[in-house]
């Protein structure tokens, strides 16, 4: 199947440039509108004015962490419904438990595959007629 997520807008908020570069690369080549962004406050200011239609914050940041910023995301009322994947090097219980409380819809853990990435992306959007 050729996926084409022309018109998806997709923030990846990661303070690693290389997670940050890998998932604009492969985003982009199925036609992802691709926003980054270095930390949670960062991203906040990006998210108001651009709307992303998902968001995968990564938990481990410096300032404002992935579950603060998941949580920011999920108390307004303008994003209360945009999925939010948490991206994390652990996968335990606990952390995927602690991201459910604070609103994550899903979690992927790196590092994370093309295929994966797409996966996910999937879940979220309407599949176009057959």
């Amino acid at each position: 199947m050729d996926d084409n997520f022309e018109n998806l807008k997709i923030m990846v908020i990661d303070d690693s440039k290389t997670i940050r570069r890998t998932a604009e690369t492969l985003l982009k080549k199925v036609g992802c509108e691709v926003i980054t962004a270095t930390d949670g406050f960062d991203a906040l200011a990006k998210i108001a004015d651009t709307h992303p239609d998902i968001i995968f914050v990564d938990i481990m940041m410096p300032r404002l962490d992935g579950y603060q910023t998941c949580a920011l995301i999920k108390n307004n009322s303008a994003f209360r419904k945009t999925p939010v994947i948490m991206l994390s090097s652990k996968d335990g219980l606990f952390d995927k438990a602690k991201g459910r409380i604070v609103g994550s819809d899903q979690y992927l853990t790196k590092p994370f595959s093309k295929d994966e990435l797409l996966s996910t992306i999937r879940q979220y959007v309407p599949q176009a007629e057959q």
